[in-house]
């Protein structure tokens, strides 16, 4: 398995420690995926948000969590269940992470779990140089999120994406239109306490340049769950525009390139945003 390992470490031109950790994180996050897949994990449950935008897609920035969202509401699901194809998998491969539930002091229909890993001893799996692992702090831990939404709102549709490494299989995947309604609703709605998420802005402009289209009734599901729209009428694109425009006159741009900053390889592609910059292109967004 080490020699599959490595081919996986070619993808990315590794120069410093961060470049390492970074490609270390997408490794284990694809090999949890191909673990989710030998356990039929995907019969039950789809994978979106900004990590299935990277790894599926191509959006060119680095992403943290696994997002996913069970097809239809499943009351008695249980995320731990999943917790020892996780780590047999890992295992398979060379890396010692273990599967951390995270019990929450209130009731959400979310289920979260922590992919957690000594960063230094598993660096050295993927052969990183041992004077770049030495740059790592001793007792620093790679952590990955899992969430499942086990009540998810109606109105997606999923395919399957193929992925070749660390061997052919398959994950089911919102569609674009639906991971990108998805996104909306994040940026629209999202409450990240005082601090603006940055990255849900990076990703709007990838869907501006790549793939426009956006699942308008999908978004007004999402919208009236969460308590963002409740009028009896439609959520028309008209109120979508409106409701952008507000959020971007309400923007604070340095906060947000700030925010993303950690998670791009070019930091100059972030010197244009302004208001005016996404007052423009949200203009190209088409509504299906």
């Amino acid at each position: 398995m080490q020699n599959v390992v490595s081919q996986m470490l070619a993808h990315y031109n590794c120069r410093s420690s961060d470049d390492y950790v970074r490609a270390l994180r997408e490794i284990l996050q694809e090999i949890a995926l191909l673990g989710l897949w030998r356990s039929k994990f995907f019969e039950k449950a789809a994978f979106y948000g900004g990590t299935a935008l990277r790894i599926l897609y191509g959006l060119d920035r680095f992403s943290e969590d696994l997002d996913f969202s069970l097809l239809n509401p499943l009351p008695g699901f249980d995320l731990a269940g999943y917790s020892a194809a996780l780590e047999k998998e890992l295992k398979a491969f060379g890396f010692d992470v273990r599967v951390e539930q995270k019990n929450k002091s209130v009731a959400t229909p979310v289920q979260s779990a922590f992919l957690k890993a000594d960063t230094v001893n598993q660096l050295l799996v993927i052969q990183a140089d041992a004077d770049i692992a030495r740059q790592i702090p001793p007792g620093q831990v790679t952590r990955i999120k899992l969430e499942v939404d086990t009540d998810p709102p109606s109105g997606f549709a999923t395919e399957s994406r193929y992925l070749l490494q660390p061997l052919p299989f398959s994950v089911r995947s919102y569609t674009l239109p639906d991971l990108f309604a998805g996104k909306m609703h994040a940026l629209l709605c999202r409450r990240w306490k005082n601090r603006v998420k940055g990255r849900d802005w990076y990703d709007l402009i990838w869907y501006c340049s790549h793939y426009p289209q956006l699942h308008l009734a999908h978004l007004e599901q999402r919208m009236r769950q969460s308590g963002h729209w409740s009028e009896e009428i439609p959520f028309t694109a008209i109120a979508l525009r409106e409701f952008l425009q507000q959020t971007i006159d309400q923007l604070n741009v340095d906060q947000a390139r700030n925010e993303v900053l950690p998670f791009v390889s070019d930091p100059a592609s972030l010197e244009i945003w302004s208001r005016e910059f996404f007052s423009e292109i949200v203009q190209r967004i088409q509504c299906l």
